[in-house]
């Protein structure tokens, strides 16, 4: 029966199959392309397998057939996790309903490839300073708790437990269990950084894992998880690699570990060896404090044994001799300056008896007061009969005197 090819319209309607078949020729006509891409799903059946590629930096899927005539053609160690470039072809099953990508040719993609992007990503985090040594904090001394991130029942986590515990049974471990390969490994592991990050009581974060190849471990060079370690404020311990291999959350870490164990064992402290180092300490310390005593007793001995020290009579004897010599000295000179103080005085008095007025009255004159004690120089100084008080040179006397006119030179008497 011929399929009517008209435009379809609600009275004149496609059928199912003239769509399919439509969309079959449309799709058919996009020919082949190369796409790039990881393998999360790896299944084979009678020979072919049936998977799924995913965009290795956005979350878009697309399932992919290889018929077993074609996988000969491809690596026989491809597998789950691989990051590949394949030819694939569109295929449209009208029957079904379903799109699937045929594959024509898949290999892994070129380590060359992968190793340019993953060195523009470090210089670009590198010029951010994001590798800078300055900005890595040091690790707790000793951490009650440790957030370990790693694979569930994993020898690494085994690993890190046991020698974190033999060397401090007490320390303790909050443990988030993720994917470490594959497509839920950076969403899980990024979560997790966050998680641990958030909780005050976990002192220093390890991420760990037992190695693998290099593909495997490309999901810690992610940009997102990178950044969110670099972002976190606990310390990070990265030990997801051997020596060979170097993903770009090693640069970002706090502390690069070579493998699981050497993590346990940079992180925490051995219990025996602090100890035997507190022992060397104190001994050496005591060791220090009696060499320093001695020193000090045997300097403490040889002043004592010095003249000055061992015999004190030689000192006093010294001195008192300086002291005897001292104080006649003082008193020869105390005697000189009593001497001259007295003969000073002597001629002071003197001149002071030279100068008194008793010695003139003594020599016949007195002074005639008033009895308001003023002195009477003259008749001019009388007012009629006054009574007056006289000092002679031996003794005093009063009376009354009156005005008798001038004196001889003129003044009154």
């Amino acid at each position: 029966m011929a399929i009517e090819q008209g435009p379809p319209t609600a009275d004149n309607p496609w059928p199912v199959a003239l769509l399919g078949a439509k969309i079959r020729d449309w799709i058919d006509r996009l020919g082949t392309a190369w796409v790039e891409g990881e393998i999360t799903q790896w299944n084979v059946a009678g020979g072919n397998v049936y998977g799924k590629l995913k965009d290795v930096e956005v979350d878009a899927t697309v399932s992919f057939s290889i018929w077993s005539s074609v996988r000969s053609r491809v690596p026989a160690d491809l597998k789950q996790g691989d990051r590949v470039v394949a030819a694939v072809k569109p295929n449209y099953w009208v029957k079904g309903g379903s799109l699937t990508m045929q594959v024509v040719e898949m290999k892994h993609v070129g380590l060359g490839d992968l190793l340019e992007r993953l060195e523009r990503l470090r210089r670009t985090l590198a010029a951010e300073g994001l590798f800078d040594p300055s900005r890595k904090r040091r690790l707790p001394f000793l951490p009650h708790r440790i957030g370990l991130i790693t694979g569930k029942d994993s020898d690494a986590e085994k690993d890190v437990k046991r020698n974190a515990q033999l060397r401090w049974p007490q320390v303790a471990f909050r443990t988030v269990h993720t994917a470490v390969q594959g497509e839920r490994a950076v969403g899980e592991v990024t979560a997790a950084i966050v998680e641990l990050d958030a909780d005050p009581t976990v002192d220093v974060i390890i991420v760990a894992r037992g190695g693998g190849d290099f593909q495997n471990l490309l999901g810690f060079s992610d940009e997102g998880l990178v950044r969110t370690a670099a972002a976190a404020t606990t310390p990070i311990v990265s030990a997801i690699g051997h020596e060979a291999d170097r993903p770009i959350l090693d640069e970002v870490a706090d502390l690069r570990a070579s493998t699981p164990t050497d993590a346990a064992k940079r992180v925490v402290p051995d219990v025996a060896e602090e100890l035997a180092n507190v022992r060397q300490a104190r001994a050496r310390l005591g060791l220090r404090l009696s060499h320093v005593l001695a020193v000090e007793a045997d300097r403490i001995a040889a002043l004592r044994s010095r003249p000055a020290l061992a015999s004190t009579a030689w000192l006093v004897d010294t001195r008192a001799e300086e002291v005897a010599r001292d104080l006649s000295r003082a008193r020869e000179l105390v005697d000189r300056r009593l001497e001259r103080s007295h003969a000073d005085v002597g001629h002071l008095t003197a001149r002071l008896r030279s100068l008194s007025p008793r010695d003139t009255l003594r020599r016949g004159y007195a002074i005639v007061q008033t009895t308001d004690g003023g002195v009477v120089r003259g008749s001019d100084d009388l007012d009629g009969a006054t009574p007056v008080h006289v000092t002679l040179g031996a003794g005093t006397a009063t009376g009354t005197l009156e005005p008798d006119g001038p004196g001889p030179d003129g003044s009154g008497a």
